[in-house]
């Protein structure tokens, strides 16, 4: 497995319990939801970023280096 693979599926893991804990947090409600799910689903939308852009760094050095 490429370092590329391993980055992709690390950034896909990162999003998806970060939505986990979210959801987890809006559905608690009460104070808990209060201080947590804003803050979780702002990290979920930075790491959905950093997702992105490795995958579109990843496509884009595989369509210069030909792999």
């Amino acid at each position: 497995m490429q370092m590329f693979d391993i980055l992709v599926i690390a950034a896909i893991a990162a999003v998806t319990v970060t939505l986990g804990l979210g959801l987890y947090s809006l559905f608690r409600g009460g104070d808990y939801a209060l201080s947590h799910s804003n803050k979780l689903m702002r990290w979920r939308v930075g790491l959905q970023a950093v997702a992105v852009l490795i995958l579109v760094g990843g496509m884009v050095w595989k369509a210069t280096q030909g792999g």
